[in-house]
């Protein structure tokens, strides 16, 4: 626990620097279970970029790959899961993954459409004894260098319903985030995938620019 906490405060420091050096890399999860973790391919390079220019982040241009049962996964502050389909985990998986978010790690995972039964079954075997709760608007998430008063932009449709943003609070701390019904990697996509409006793609940035700031600094 001491050698990723002291990590953790390494790569915050970077956030305000205008050095060119890249200090800190962040992570796509591999999974199991036949879900396409691999989607998205454009989504992270593009919101590095966007926090490297609006952070002054010294985030490497190109995340790496990490499977959850991986000791590699204790190098990453940050660490972003999607996909369509099903998720499984293995029982060393899990617990290297709890380990990981219970040193100082943060998951994000994004709903890409299909994931939701697949990811609440296998968050909770990391987590038995906690729920994903919807995190309030007033969480400091939705309130780091952008505002989103209302939560979740919504960046692409899937059932006719508002996005939502729920988490895993460990002991006060919000430990694992999970964007439901809004496709906010999507928005991170270049633009040709989608033809998204710019303004629609600004809001997607910023929200993930959200999420990178809160986990290189709430702890």
């Amino acid at each position: 626990m001491k050698k990723i906490c002291s990590f953790i405060l390494l790569v915050a420091l970077p956030l305000f620097s205008f050095s060119q050096a890249y200090t800190v890399k962040i992570a796509k999860m591999k999974y199991n279970g036949g879900g396409d973790w691999y989607a998205n391919k454009t989504s992270l390079p593009n919101l590095i970029s966007f926090c490297n220019k609006n952070l002054k982040t010294n985030i490497f241009p190109e995340e790496d790959i990490i499977e959850p049962g991986d000791q590699k996964i204790f190098q990453y502050p940050f660490v972003h899961m999607t996909g369509h389909g099903n998720v499984l985990f293995s029982d060393q998986e899990v617990a290297n993954l709890r380990k990981y978010l219970l040193s100082g790690g943060f998951l994000h995972i994004d709903d890409n459409y299909g994931m939701n039964k697949f990811i609440r079954r296998e968050m909770k075997k990391v987590f038995p004894e906690h729920e994903f709760v919807e995190v309030p608007f007033s969480h400091p998430i939705y309130h780091q260098k952008y505002q989103f008063a209302k939560g979740l932009p919504k960046i692409h449709e899937h059932d006719n319903l508002p996005p939502q943003g729920f988490g895993i609070i460990h002991e006060g701390k919000l430990v694992c985030y999970f964007s439901y019904e809004c496709d906010l990697g999507n928005g991170w996509e270049d633009r040709v995938i989608y033809n998204d409006p710019e303004a629609v793609r600004m809001e997607a940035l910023k929200m993930g620019a959200n999420l990178i700031q809160f986990a290189f600094t709430s702890y």
